[in-house]
């Protein structure tokens, strides 16, 4: 009877060595794809972001010549904005849609969308990245600083 139990537990040896062989592939294989999938998803989220922040910028450099001269306030020409806008997101990344520029007397909100593709359609075949960003534009140069070594009165 003890004879019979040895060779039972002999034969069962590389059973969970077969298992695992055929199970851990099941397991990761999707896991990896994900990962795959989420590296390459980040990465485009950054780029679509820096794209939309720089088209921001570009968009709220564009001062309202008219309105300063008029009345000595900084504005931002709102079609010039959108122009720029369009232009600069066009540049840092081809497949950005530019959705929305919305522009307050001192402030351009860029909104830009991009559809991606990820490599493995396991889960999903594409997703849409959607950035947001609000740039401002400020007064630079007020008057001299008075830790100047110049004196004030020859600016």
């Amino acid at each position: 009877m003890a004879f019979a139990r040895i060779t039972r537990m002999t034969t069962q040896r590389g059973q969970v060595l077969a298992f695992f062989g055929l199970v851990m592939p099941i397991v990761l294989i999707p896991i990896v794809a994900y990962a795959i999938d989420a590296a390459a998803l980040g990465t485009r989220a950054a780029g679509l972001q820096a794209a939309a922040a720089q088209a921001a910028e570009a968009a709220a450099q564009q001062v309202d010549a008219v309105a300063l001269r008029a009345s000595g306030t900084l504005a931002i020409d709102p079609s010039a904005a959108r122009m720029v806008a369009q232009d600069a997101l066009q540049a840092e990344e081809p497949a950005a849609v530019l959705r929305q520029v919305s522009v307050a007397s001192t402030g351009v909100t860029v909104v830009a969308t991009e559809d991606v593709v990820l490599p493995f359609p396991w889960f999903e075949s594409k997703a849409s990245l959607l950035a947001r960003v609000t740039a401002r534009l400020v007064p630079g140069y007020d008057s001299p600083s008075s830790r100047l070594p110049l004196p004030s009165n020859t600016f």
